[in-house]
């Protein structure tokens, strides 16, 4: 029987510097109501120059690791989803490979917007299964206070930085209660300017702005991510009921509430660290799962459902014994 990837540690990197709606007001046409009021965010973090893709992801990457009790020597490989890389290349895994001192096996980034933590497990998760990889970091981490518009307060007040990071490793055969149970991608590529950053390597013309239509995102969003959530119960025979902690990508509050109310889940089995992290985009969900791991909520042998949606449209679901 093909081993099941368990979840051995988790970890997380917030940067030093809080940064309040307040703050943001200062320079920005908008008040803390108005942010409050429509996304539920009361602050975020912003990355000092040091504090770059590679650093997060290496330091939450570290906390993985010990919260495990593992060391580099076990890491068979290294994904990475962020949309912020610190150079087009060499990827930001090999970058933090090197930091690790790891030095066996693979490591790659993921591009998959928002989702690509969930893209990224669900990738690591298929390796594991086949005999690829016995251990692997699975990290999201992400610097958009860089490519916000300062001039667009619909959007530059939703983002912040931060990274989170999980130490997959190769467990006990299928019949064993623990890991990955299932995990469920999607893509909608007809809806990719909905959501998208205006550039690339190789655009110097290009502002390579974050723009985001978001009356349209929050109505794909809610829908989509409530099918990826039922989808991933339908595929173990579970109801809403069955299931522990819901942990979404934290992208806006009214998001949140609205998939709840919509799979019938009570507020305190949701996760939200919105309110603190804004939308930190591949890396929210890591970060969501951290702090609630940490803090007690969530432990061994909960069942975890993890989704989020982000720019492509691309969104996915996860379904994971701890």
């Amino acid at each position: 029987m093909p081993p099941r990837s368990i979840l051995a540690g988790i970890g997380a990197y917030l940067p030093q510097r809080i940064v309040s709606n307040d703050e943001l007001a200062r320079t920005v046409d908008t008040t803390d109501a108005w942010i409050r009021e429509r996304t539920g965010i009361q602050q975020r973090h912003f990355a000092a120059p040091h504090e770059t893709a590679v650093f997060m992801a290496t330091e939450s990457a570290r906390a993985a690791l010990a919260d495990a009790g593992a060391q580099a020597s076990d890491v068979d490989g290294i994904i990475v989803a962020t949309s912020t890389p610190d150079q087009a290349f060499p990827a930001t895994a090999v970058r933090v490979q090197a930091a690790l001192g790891a030095t066996k096996g693979f490591g790659f980034d993921l591009a998959a917007a928002c989702a690509g933590f969930v893209y990224g497990l669900s990738v690591a998760d298929c390796m594991i299964k086949c005999g690829q990889a016995k251990g692997v970091l699975v990290i999201g981490s992400e610097v958009y206070s860089r490519i916000l518009n300062w001039a667009d307060r619909g959007t530059c007040v939703l983002f912040g930085d931060g990274a989170g990071a999980v130490f997959l490793r190769a467990g006990e055969g299928a019949g064993s209660d623990r890991g990955i149970l299932s995990t469920h991608l999607h893509a909608q590529g007809t809806l990719g300017d909905i959501l998208y950053v205006d550039g690339a390597v190789g655009q110097p013309d290009k502002p390579g702005h974050l723009v985001m239509h978001g009356k349209e995102v929050f109505r794909h969003a809610v829908t989509r991510l409530a099918e990826a959530v039922q989808e991933a119960l339908a595929a173990n025979h579970l109801t809403a009921a069955d299931i522990d902690w819901l942990v979404p990508h934290q992208a806006n509050r009214r998001i949140i509430d609205a998939m709840g109310r919509k799979l019938g889940l009570p507020i305190d089995r949701v996760v939200i660290t919105v309110d603190r992290h804004a939308n930190t985009s591949a890396a929210s969900v890591p970060l969501a799962l951290h702090d609630a791991w940490k803090d007690g909520r969530i432990k061994r042998g909960d069942l975890v459902l993890l989704e989020a949606l982000g720019g492509g449209l691309v969104w996915g679901s996860a379904l994971v014994r701890m």
